[in-house]
């Protein structure tokens, strides 16, 4: 029996024991359902043997090799990861299109008795619902814009309005990217993934509240935002942040101390920014990381790099529905930033 996929609700409703994704190890890392477990039936050397023999030699040729390696595998995943699974065990199996690869392992789970499913349209039916739901649908609710220079705490502030119910998306917990060249905090995820990591987000969103989303640019680390959704942050009213330099400039220390303390790291981002500043002033910065006095570094930063640019970018933006001050940007004074800015969220 298949399971068809109509919305991301039918996604977040699904109750299956396991979710298995048997494409190769490749396909399943650029994306995958969610929650789903890697159990490839061909790995990504023997996928393209397979394929190269359908082309250059015959179907019938690369069927039987393929059903020869996808036994092989299927009986290493028997004894390996699913050895221990109940008889009451239900899998849900899906591979690229909802053909062969999971047809066969289906085939065979159901042979032992257990009570499994396929997904009608494999994979691809998953992501034409996340395309659908990033280019063709409206975003589903009301967008309020958190804005600030850098340094005002703003990813921190999302956390504390999500933690007193307001409803949020953090883009930057999706995207694995604090959203500047200094903002790397892993591998990101591959487009396709982080495409439909906030696709299942949205999906969760109340349509009837307002959201808040942090300023950011059109692209966070090399991952773009969808149209639809850049657009509606666009349009979107502001609440803009306003804080001290000196305590941006604390924050801001505190906040990317692990870049601090890569000192190859820091000085190959800093080196990124030559192209657009004195080599005098680049000179400056790599003396203060090499001094390790990173406060000063990032009052210089933010003085002659972010903020200028985000001045001009603001200079473009129609005037934010309200001014928040914030003297202090320590642990013990969000909580209370956060309720301020709460209460001026238009809708709430």
């Amino acid at each position: 029996m298949a399971v068809e996929l109509t919305s991301l609700a039918d996604v977040l409703a699904l109750r299956f024991d396991d979710i298995i994704d048997v494409r190769a190890p490749a396909e399943f890392a650029d994306d995958h359902l969610p929650g789903a477990l890697s159990l490839p039936v061909l790995d990504d050397a023997e996928r393209a043997r397979v394929g190269t023999l359908y082309k250059q030699v015959s179907p019938f040729d690369a069927r039987k090799l393929g059903a020869a390696l996808v036994a092989k595998n299927a009986a290493a995943h028997l004894m390996g990861p699913l050895a221990n699974r109940p008889g009451s065990w239900q899998p849900l199996v899906y591979c690229w299109r909802g053909g062969q690869r999971s047809g066969s392992f289906a085939t065979i789970l159901s042979q032992i008795g257990w009570r499994v499913q396929t997904v009608q349209g494999g994979y691809k039916s998953w992501r034409s619902l996340v395309v659908a739901a990033l280019q063709d649908q409206p975003f589903p609710c009301p967008v309020v814009v958190l804005d600030g220079n850098t340094g005002t705490a703003k990813t921190a502030l999302l956390a504390q309005l999500a933690a007193q119910g307001v409803q949020v998306l953090d883009l930057e917990a999706l995207a694995g990217h604090r959203g500047s060249l200094f903002g790397a905090i892993g591998p990101q995820p591959s487009q396709r993934r982080f495409e439909g990591q906030l696709a299942l987000a949205m999906a969760r969103l109340d349509p009837k509240r307002p959201v808040v989303i942090e300023a950011e640019s059109s692209r966070i680390g090399r991952l773009n935002l969808p149209r639809g959704l850049w657009r509606a942050m666009t349009a979107a009213p502001r609440i803009t942040l306003d804080a001290p330099l000196d305590e941006r400039a604390r924050y801001l220390a505190e906040a990317y101390a692990d870049i601090a303390a890569d000192a190859g790291r820091l000085t190959a981002v800093l080196g990124w920014l030559r192209p657009s500043h004195p080599g005098e002033v680049i000179a400056e910065w790599e003396a203060l990381a090499e001094a390790r006095q990173f406060t000063a570094l990032a009052r210089g930063l933010m003085q002659r790099h972010y903020d200028p640019r985000y001045a001009k970018h603001r200079a473009r933006s129609a005037p934010p529905v309200a001014e928040i001050h914030a003297p202090r940007l320590d642990a013990e004074a969000l909580p209370d930033l956060a309720r301020r800015i709460a209460q001026a969220v238009p809708g709430l």
